[in-house]
């Protein structure tokens, strides 16, 4: 291996599941585009590497465990003097990227925000009933790891004009890089040979569960006497025994789990179904249902960032009743079915093609490389962030470190 490969490091906040989660998916896309300008790839998180995890892809990628509030890192930094470091979230920088200015200056900093932390949390809140005025810690803190790193990756355009429009984050810090795509994929099956309306998502994300929970007791006991002789089922990772033992065969409503070819599911079912009720960022699901050009209905929040907007009467709802007949006339009717299916052929090619954000994304670390002094000098309130008097995260991992040493 030629010594003179620049070296990309990425920590991520766990290793990436693709068969699992969205966001491990896209973490393999970042990656897959990191391998494709010949940089040489390490993976360091301090999160329990799964059984028999392995990045595939035919990837030549360094693995390492690492500890937290721990100066075992910095010797691990000094070792490999990566070149660029990619923060998994905006945890992950507050932990690390004071390790990696100190040990590796000139290192490019780069945050994947996944989806805005600050954003689905808020929502969160009020959909429980818990929001509070206010400027909360978390946008503090999401917003303060933005400015800190040298480009922050965004998920949704619809977050990225939030950056700019509401916090007055310049764009020359951002990116715009969305859920990526290799393509519409074959459809085998037309509407006659489907049936079945199904769910599916990482049970430990809670927009996830709380989306099961509003299926089973608000939409499933209406939906299964419209629909008669149709099934309900749900399928995601890491399901409990609090997930499953929601399944009641006499109401047809079925919790799966984990499904290991998900390809099986969007072939073969009539309808995704996906009253999603808080969240950011963009839906795999839906992506997913998009590439297979498989009809579902959400709601506006599932619906954000997607580009729906030609179809939006027909696959978004506003209220569980709304919901609820749109899932009846999409189920049913095969003419509309068939229209949506068109519809969303046309919308991967447009907004989700892996290989035009690619040569984007690449494009934009060149520029990053070659005027990093510049970029950094014009990032203020980054500066700011990074003054002494600032860095609180820092001190209380150099803190924990002397406590634990007399332990």
């Amino acid at each position: 291996m030629s010594k003179n490969r620049e070296k990309l490091l990425v920590i991520g906040h766990v290793w990436p599941q693709p068969n699992a989660t969205a966001a491990g998916e896209h973490m393999m896309h970042l990656i897959e585009c990191f391998a494709s300008m010949k940089y040489e790839l390490f993976f360091a998180s301090a999160a329990a590497m799964p059984e028999g995890f392995a990045f595939g892809l035919d990837l030549e990628i360094k693995c390492f465990n690492i500890l937290i509030n721990d100066e075992s890192f910095d010797d691990f930094l000094k070792d490999i003097c990566p070149d660029v470091v990619l923060f998994d979230r905006f945890m992950v920088e507050e932990q690390f990227s004071w390790r990696v200015r100190s040990i590796c200056p000139n290192a490019i900093r780069l945050l994947d925000t996944e989806d805005l932390h600050f954003l689905r949390k808020g929502r969160e809140d009020i959909s429980k009933g818990k929001h509070k005025e206010g400027v909360s810690d978390v946008i503090k803190r999401e917003l303060a790891s933005i400015y800190r790193s040298d480009l922050s990756l965004i998920i949704s355009q619809v977050e990225h004009q939030l950056l700019i429009d509401q916090y007055n984050i310049s764009p020359s810090i951002l990116h715009y890089l969305p859920l990526l795509s290799d393509g519409k994929k074959s459809i085998q099956h037309a509407f006659n040979k489907r049936k079945d309306l199904f769910f599916i998502g990482n049970f430990l994300h809670e927009p996830n569960w709380q989306t099961v929970l509003h299926l089973k007791k608000e939409v499933w006991p209406i939906l299964k006497k419209l629909l008669p002789e149709v099934q309900l089922h749900i399928y995601g990772s890491h399901a409990q025994q609090k997930h499953l033992q929601l399944t009641n065969p006499q109401e047809r409503f079925y919790v799966k789990g984990y499904v290991e070819n998900v390809e099986t599911v969007f072939l073969n079912y009539r309808l995704l179904i996906a009253p999603i009720p808080f969240g950011a960022g963009q839906k795999g699901k839906l992506l997913k249902a998009i590439e297979y050009q498989l009809p579902f209905v959400t709601t506006e929040i599932g619906a954000e960032g997607m580009f729906l907007d030609a179809i939006s009467d027909k696959v978004i709802a506003n209220n569980t009743k709304e919901f609820i007949e749109s899932v009846c006339q999409l189920y049913t009717n095969q003419e509309e079915w068939e229209q949506v299916q068109e519809d969303l052929s046309l919308i991967i090619d447009k907004h989700f093609d892996k290989e035009y954000h690619f040569k984007n994304f690449r494009q934009r670390l060149k520029e990053l490389e070659n005027e990093i002094a510049s970029h950094r000098e014009t990032n203020i309130v980054g500066q700011l962030l990074w003054h002494h008097s600032m860095r609180s995260t820092e001190y209380m991992s150099r803190w924990i470190i002397e406590k634990n040493k007399n332990l």
